[in-house]
């Protein structure tokens, strides 16, 4: 035993300097750790966002009436496969240009990191190409999804699609390069860290146009009166909120961009205490107010009012402490359940609350950033308004070409009988009475 201990140390101490020559080639953690590290922050948080889909998907279902809810499904696995494609095509590139004139630079496909990349060939300031790309993905599936549920029971499902090409391929890449993609609003100070406007406001004007072109329900408003149109599951939409939930920490968490050193890791955990108290704070505060206004709590707005919190957060969902993730958050709550009526008085059918959630909360967390950050009101309302006048604009542009083309909206009989039967001849729920 003595004897080969003797040969082993011997053997260890000429293989000393190859061993030294290989680490002196080879790159430390301290080179490689961040891009590691970043990667997976970004594939983890991708995760949870692309889980957002079945998030908004359930809700959707459970909101709309049985007879339409097979259409839902169908919108919205349809619509993040669009979406996947259109980013891979043309968007994540137009969003991510790099040097260009801060406004419109369309981009080509997306190339990923060769297969086995050495760290030589890596971008070891910042992540890889895959995770970077999925992670970007998974965010404009969202936006499409907010369109979905506003505009649901009365679009013919094709013009639809090609819309949700039309966003996801280019309206929301040139805007996001605005912000994200270092362009004029960057420049200019604009702060929206997760996406509040980029995101959620935006898919908030695209779903507000639709809204306005299709126009409402059958039998939505009648002889001055709003009839309600329960959903068809409650349980369901209550399932989608808390999917929402959980997928709003890879959301707002892995929009830190960077998990390479201890300060970073801290802040993505903070991001998520944050994101958490909001969320709390907005169905709470929907809670209090349906039971003051209504006399009986309103499940749907409490679900919306959580929603409104998280929405209400993502533009800065960092720098708060939890009391001010707080009272953010019960803002949002208090303008879901304000501005849902209001809608009706308008005679805007949105049947999921999606423009109060994630339109009007969008511009309130906009705003809020200014409590917390180094923006200015000013430059924060420069900020809503160019998202607001283009993908308003653009999308009524688009909504308007393909109703006089192909139309958009299904007739009164086969709204009537559901979309389900009509658009797809499958229903979600054939054992029962349609509803």
């Amino acid at each position: 035993m003595t004897h080969f201990k003797t040969l082993a140390s011997a053997a260890a101490l000429t293989a000393l300097p190859s061993l030294a020559l290989a680490q002196d080639a080879a790159p430390g953690f301290d080179e490689i750790g961040p891009y590691i590290m970043t990667t997976l922050l970004f594939c983890m948080a991708g995760f949870l966002v692309f889980f957002m889909a079945a998030g908004f998907a359930m809700l959707e279902g459970g909101l709309v009436r049985s007879k339409n809810v097979t259409m839902q499904m169908t919108k919205n696995i349809a619509l993040f496969s669009i979406a996947a494609i259109m980013y891979w095509i043309v968007g994540f590139n137009t969003m991510y240009p790099g040097d260009f004139n801060g406004y419109f630079a369309l981009g080509g496909q997306t190339v990923l990191d060769a297969v086995g990349v050495s760290a030589a060939d890596a971008a070891l300031d910042y992540a890889s190409v895959g995770s970077d790309f999925f992670f970007q993905l998974v965010f404009v599936a969202a936006t499409a999804s907010i369109v979905s549920g506003a505009v649901a029971e009365r679009i013919k499902l094709w013009p639809f699609l090609i819309f949700v090409v039309v966003l996801t391929g280019f309206m929301y890449p040139i805007s996001g390069s605005w912000q994200w993609g270092g362009g004029w609003l960057s420049e200019a100070g604009f702060s929206d860290f997760a996406g509040s406007t980029v995101v959620h406001s935006v898919g908030g004007w695209a779903a507000l146009a639709g809204v306005i072109v299709l126009g409402p329900r059958l039998g939505k408003y009648k002889d001055g009166k709003v009839n309600p149109m329960p959903g068809s599951n409650l349980a369901l939409a209550t399932l989608g909120t808390f999917i929402l939930w959980l997928g709003w920490f890879g959301f707002n968490g892995g929009s830190q961009l960077a998990m390479g050193t201890v300060g970073d890791v801290s802040d993505v955990s903070r991001i998520f205490a944050n994101t958490n108290m909001a969320a709390a704070a907005g169905a709470v505060t929907a809670l209090i107010m349906t039971q003051i206004m209504f006399k009986k709590p309103d499940l749907t707005m409490i679900l919306n009012g959580a929603l409104a919190g998280l929405v209400s957060i993502t533009a800065e969902p960092l720098a708060p402490t939890l009391f001010g993730a707080l009272w953010i958050g019960a803002v949002g709550g208090v303008i879901v359940v304000l501005a849902i009526p209001m809608l009706d008085k308008l005679k805007l059918d949105d049947v999921v609350g999606a423009i109060p959630v994630h339109l009007f909360a969008g511009i309130w967390g906009t705003i809020a950033v200014i409590f917390y950050g180094e923006a200015s009101l000013g430059t924060q309302l420069m900020g809503i308004i160019a998202y607001g006048v283009f993908t308003f604009v653009a999308s009524l542009i688009v909504w308007f070409i393909l109703k006089a083309v192909m139309g958009i909206r299904v007739s009164e009989e086969d709204e009537i009988n559901g979309l389900d039967v009509s658009e797809l001849g499958m229903e979600a729920y054939p054992e029962f009475a349609k509803g």
